[in-house]
């Protein structure tokens, strides 16, 4: 069995409300499998891509946030002791920082993500957490995320912002970057070689 550095959980979007399961055929699935398959193209990574039992936050996330933390452990008990890096994009990133207070997560990559309020607060001392945000965002905002991530370092979070000029929310212009920049900041959470 290969050497196992990270467990990788890949948290797709949502709804703001939809109590239907997500399905492999959503586009906020289907989005993400490209981050999927270039992740797990990576030696040393666990790689799993969350299926939420409901579309949306709905209200608190506590369903959604369950699926994620049911599937982080699952993955930890193959894998004690191993490190966690969360990947989220728009409510997956929501997801993402509410995760964080697990004591294995060592940092996020948020992609786009849905922060309305305080979500900067939620990751902590010691973590990472790394932002990519298109400047022509309609669906989320990117100046609550920046805001957010000014938040979260003045926390002892490292943390990060960078926006993509012109980008939208879905990631499709300059997908190639999106993709990159992804698998390279979690290696670099990860601490593995680049």
């Amino acid at each position: 069995m290969p050497r196992v550095n990270a467990i990788v959980l890949v948290l797709p979007g949502g709804k703001v409300r939809n109590s239907r399961p997500l399905r492999p055929w959503h586009l906020a699935a289907v989005r993400m499998r490209p981050f999927t398959a270039a992740l797990r193209a990576v030696p040393g990574l666990d790689v799993t891509q969350v299926s939420y039992s409901q579309r949306g936050w709905n209200g608190d996330g506590s369903t959604v946030r369950a699926d994620a933390l049911a599937i982080l452990q699952q993955r930890l008990a193959l894998y004690p002791g191993t490190p966690v890096v969360l990947v989220g994009h728009s409510m997956g990133g929501r997801v993402a920082a509410h995760c964080a207070s697990h004591p294995a997560v060592r940092g996020v990559v948020a992609l786009a993500p849905w922060w309305p309020q305080d979500e900067g607060a939620l990751l902590g001392e010691g973590q990472r957490v790394h932002v990519l945000h298109g400047t022509a965002d309609g669906w989320t905002d990117p100046a609550a995320s920046r805001r957010e991530t000014l938040r979260a370092s003045t926390a002892g979070v490292e943390a990060s912002w960078h926006p993509v000029e012109g980008a939208g929310h879905f990631m499709l212009r300059d997908a190639s970057r999106w993709h990159d920049w992804t698998v390279e900041r979690v290696q670099e959470i990860a601490a593995l070689p680049r």
